[in-house]
């Protein structure tokens, strides 16, 4: 049996967490270095990621930051620091702890997202910017190239648009972000934190357990060839109308009240 894994005694150095109302909100706290990806921060993350997915009552994650830049990217500096939060064997990398959260992921976006900063958001389910945030991926100008951003990457643009925006490096606006799939909307700064606790409430307040059970869904099929898909959904369509999300869901609506979610 896994270890249960605990808030209680960690001290988060590279990021804060809150939880509150059934929701987890992971904040990166690195101003000072543009939130930049060292290994303490990203640890943090996959930690509090691994925390969410086993806590029942945690049905959304944020993802925000401190500062006028969401992330810059990974740090290429590598300096050394440390934290007492407990490393997770085999769950180190974000992009596919969001994706098989099957969880709502929000990112909160109040800055400019560069490079390795795009595996949370191409993997996050919603994503909201403000309206002057810029998103690149910058690395062939320093002669690398975004690999490990592409498997996201081109599950939400299109890929003339992905190939475009790996290839020249150049920054894109949130208006193009949002025109190419990148991000959901762009809201104005000070109208960015209510847009996104109305949809973390919004997201909160659905059946927590068929949420899970479609995300998950969801991500199976996006593998499979769509004649395998279609029966492998059909039996997932079954198991969600037997499920207690839906027989509680049916039943408020024919009682005409409220469903309560367990």
């Amino acid at each position: 049996m896994e270890k249960k894994l605990s808030m209680e005694g960690l001290e988060f150095q590279a990021t804060k967490i809150k939880i509150e109302n059934n929701i987890l909100t992971i904040t990166l706290n690195r101003p000072e270095k543009k939130n930049a990806l060292n290994n303490v921060m990203m640890n943090e993350i996959c930690y509090a990621l691994s925390y969410a997915k086993q806590e029942r009552d945690i049905r959304v994650v944020i993802i925000g930051a401190e500062g006028d830049v969401f992330c810059a990217g990974a740090d290429l500096r590598r300096e050394q620091s440390e934290s007492n939060v407990p490393k997770i064997e085999g769950s180190d990398d974000i992009s596919l702890l969001i994706r098989h959260l099957y969880k709502p992921v929000i990112c909160q976006i109040q800055g400019s997202v560069h490079a390795g900063a795009l595996l949370m958001v191409t993997n996050c389910t919603h994503a909201i910017a403000v309206e002057d945030a810029k998103f690149s991926a910058p690395e062939i100008l320093r002669g690398v190239w975004p690999h490990m951003v592409m498997a996201g990457l081109f599950r939400v643009m299109p890929k003339r648009a992905g190939l475009d925006f790996c290839m020249r490096g150049q920054a894109i606006d949130a208006n193009k972000a949002k025109e190419w799939g990148l991000i959901n909307e762009s809201v104005p700064a000070d109208e960015l934190e209510s847009a996104v606790n109305e949809l973390a409430k919004d997201l909160a307040n659905l059946a927590p357990g068929t949420m899970q059970f479609g995300l998950e869904a969801y991500v199976n099929q996006d593998a499979m060839d769509f004649d395998d898909a279609l029966p492998y959904l059909a039996k997932k369509s079954a198991e969600t109308f037997a499920g207690p999300d839906a027989q509680e869901g049916i039943a408020a609506f024919l009682e005409k009240r409220e469903p309560n979610w367990d």
